[in-house]
C-alpha cells in the first residue's frame, strides 16, 4: 500500500510565486513600480508580457503539481490493490469467521445436549440396578452336619493331596522333556572372519612361497580362505589373505606369532579387517 504522506505537497518556491502574483496584480492595477526586476534587461515595453509569462508558467507548474498529487491520492485510496480492496478482503474474512463461529456454537450446543441425554440415561440405569440388588435374597447357610457324619471314615483332604502329587509329577515330566530337548540342540559356535596383511622384507621376497608357508599353519578352528597380492609402493607387494577362526579355539595373538615366525619371508603382520560371524 502506498504511503498516504505522498499526498502532502511540499512547495519550496511558494514565496517566489506569491511575489510574481502580487506583481501581476499591481500591473493590472497600474501601480507596478517602474524599473528594476527584469525591466532593466528587457525594457519597459516587454516588462508586462514577461511577468505575465512567468505567472502563466507558475500557474502551469502549480497545476501539474496538484494533478500529480491528485493522481497519487486516487491510486492510493481508489486503486484495485489499495485500501478499498483491503477493506473488502477484511470484510469477507470477518464474515467467514462469523460463520465458523456460528457453526462451532451449534456443534457445542449439540454436544451439550448429547452429554445431558447420556447423563440422564446413566442415572436411570444406576437407579434401576440398585433396586434389585437391595431386594436380592440372602443365601441360605448350609445345614449343620448330623452327629452321625462325624464318625465317617471319609478323608475330606485326601483328594487334594492326590491332585497335588499328580500335578507335581506332570510338571517334573515336562521339565525333564524340556531339558532333554535343550541338551540335544547344538550350541552356537562363535566365529570371526579376519583379513590379514602379511608384509615381506623387500621386493625380492618370493611371495608365492610366503603364501605357501602361511597356509601351512594349521590348527583346530582355523580355516584359510582366498589370498591376493596388493602393491604397497616401490615395487613391493603385500600378501592379503582371508581366514575364519573359532573364537574359543584360535586367537589373533596365535596367528601373529605363527606368521611372524616365518622370519626369512615375513617382516610383519597386521589385521586389516575383523568381523564377527
Amino acid at each position: 500500500m502506498a504511503n498516504p504522506l505522498v499526498c502532502d505537497s511540499v512547495w519550496k518556491d511558494k514565496q517566489k510565486y506569491e511575489e510574481a502574483e502580487a506583481h501581476y496584480q499591481q500591473v493590472l492595477a497600474g501601480t507596478a513600480p517602474k524599473g528594476g526586476g527584469k525591466d532593466k534587461k528587457q525594457g519597459k515595453s516587454g516588462g508586462g508580457s514577461s511577468i505575465k509569462n512567468e505567472i502563466a508558467e507558475a500557474r502551469q507548474q502549480i497545476q501539474k503539481v496538484l494533478n500529480s498529487h491528485k493522481g497519487n491520492c486516487i491510486q492510493i485510496f481508489g486503486g484495485s490493490g489499495g485500501v478499498a480492496g483491503d477493506n473488502s478482503q477484511v470484510t469477507r474474512r470477518v464474515e467467514s469467521l462469523e460463520k465458523e463461529n456460528r457453526d462451532l456454537k451449534k456443534v457445542v450446543e449439540d454436544m451439550k445436549a448429547l452429554v445431558q441425554r447420556l447423563e440422564s440415561r446413566v442415572t436411570k440405569l444406576e437407579g434401576g440396578s440398585s433396586a434389585p440388588a437391595a431386594q436380592a435374597p440372602t443365601p441360605k447357610k448350609p445345614a449343620a452336619p448330623a452327629e452321625d457324619d462325624e464318625d465317617d471314615d471319609i478323608d475330606l483332604f485326601g483328594s487334594d493331596e492326590e491332585a497335588d502329587e499328580e500335578a507335581d509329577k506332570i510338571r517334573q515330566e515336562r521339565l525333564a522333556a524340556y531339558e532333554a530337548k535343550k541338551s540335544k540342540k547344538p550350541a552356537l559356535i562363535a566365529k570371526s572372519s579376519l583379513l590379514l596383511d602379511v608384509k615381506p622384507w623387500d621386493d625380492e621376497t618370493d611371495m608365492k612361497k610366503m603364501e605357501e608357508e602361511v597356509r601351512k599353519i594349521t590348527a583346530d578352528g582355523l580355516l584359510w580362505g582366498q589370498a591376493k597380492l596388493v602393491p604397497i609402493g616401490y615395487g613391493i607387494k603385500k600378501l592379503q589373505i582371508n581366514c575364519v577362526i573359532e573364537d574359543d579355539k584360535i586367537s589373533t595373538d596365535f596367528l601373529e606369532e605363527e606368521i611372524t615366525g616365518i622370519e626369512d619371508l615375513v617382516q610383519s603382520m597386521d589385521i586389516a579387517a575383523f568381523n564377527k560371524i
